[in-house]
């Protein structure tokens, strides 16, 4: 929910509607932009803390830590923006362990002349998107550069989650005769980047599945459903993950390009800029291998949270290579994506 201190930024933008080099300077300015901006909006006592670290409780015998940075342009889009996406991404790489997301650190690389107000948006994204993910925000860091040497704002983000359980839920852990589901439509996070990039105008408005993955994956969790792998569909998108998958498990994957839940708009705009939507980032989507006894309950979970979620292939043998069942019944080899396709979506 929005608070009324939102619609101001706390910073003197009359005096300073830009960032200056001296707001990381180490000086009185960077003194303000810390304590005024971000300790304002993250910490959870009125008077913050000012340390160079924060101690942590252990709340669980096994940790899960990973860190990410994210640099899409343009930094506002249809269904979020890069403040609430390094949230989500950051939480949902935790929760491809399945960990339960707590602590989180914000690093920000800002661009002189970046607009006090901008910054102020993308801060309370952040808090936003922290509260809802039940996670806090306890210890950041500020830089500056030149103008033109960020693109207004990078952010880096780490995570620490609790790891609850005793599987090992990795690519290794993959066996044959594990089904392969998805948690909902596929690609709208790259398409709804690349239509503000590129100026498009569809006949409907493709906003960014950019959304927190946690709670999915601690319901099938607590549902004692036997996860052997998940990842996110980020970058390089199912294609990319499924061929990581299979290599590493060196099994081979089946999937059915029917089965498969992709939006007819994003279908469309794919078409328009030359693209293979199975090689579309997503930021709130995820592969899940369940064996097949506990598949029907998994997807039934998902399904709640999600009624797009599909089972959408199978591994079905040794030779690690992915192959895709096209919609006329023709198999095919769903290659890794080649090259980079959409830079600076993520």
């Amino acid at each position: 929910m929005s608070h009324s201190a939102d619609f101001s930024c706390p910073i003197p933008i009359q005096q300073y509607p830009r960032v200056l080099m001296a707001h990381g300077g180490g000086g009185r300015l960077m003194h303000d932009l810390i304590s005024r901006m971000f300790l304002s909006a993250f910490s959870e006592t009125p008077a913050g803390t000012s340390h160079d670290s924060t101690v942590l409780p252990s709340p669980a015998a096994r940790l899960a830590f990973t860190t990410d940075t994210f640099v899409v342009r343009p930094v506002f889009f249809p269904g979020g923006d890069i403040g609430s996406l390094a949230v989500h991404g950051t939480v949902n790489d935790l929760a491809m362990s399945g960990a339960r997301p707590l602590w989180l650190s914000a690093g920000f690389i800002l661009e002189e002349g970046l607009p006090m107000e901008a910054l102020w948006k993308i801060v309370c994204s952040m808090r936003d998107a922290a509260r809802s993910c039940g996670v806090r925000i306890v210890t950041g860091d500020t830089k500056v550069m030149e103008q033109r040497g960020a693109d207004g704002l990078f952010i880096n983000t780490a995570g620490i989650g609790a790891v609850e359980h005793s599987l090992t839920i990795s690519p290794m852990s993959v066996r044959a005769g594990d089904v392969i589901l998805v948690n909902g439509d596929l690609g709208r996070h790259g398409m709804a980047i690349m239509s503000v990039r590129e100026g498009l105008d569809f006949q409907t408005k493709i906003e960014s599945d950019s959304a927190p993955v946690a709670e999915p994956v601690l319901k099938l969790l607590k549902a004692n459903i036997e996860i052997h792998c998940l990842r996110d569909l980020t970058r390089g998108g199912l294609a990319a993950v499924l061929n990581e998958i299979a290599e590493a498990s060196k099994l081979r994957i089946q999937v059915d390009e029917k089965s498969i839940p992709i939006r007819e708009d994003v279908h469309a705009a794919c078409e328009l800029l030359g693209l293979d939507p199975l090689h579309v980032a997503c930021e709130g989507r995820f592969a899940c291998f369940v064996p097949a006894k506990d598949a029907d309950l998994a997807l039934s979970i998902l399904q709640a949270d999600d009624p797009a979620a599909r089972k959408i292939g199978e591994v079905i043998s040794e030779s690690p290579i992915v192959l895709l069942k096209s919609a006329i019944g023709a198999n095919r080899i769903l290659d890794m994506p080649s090259g980079e396709q959409m830079p600076r979506i993520c």
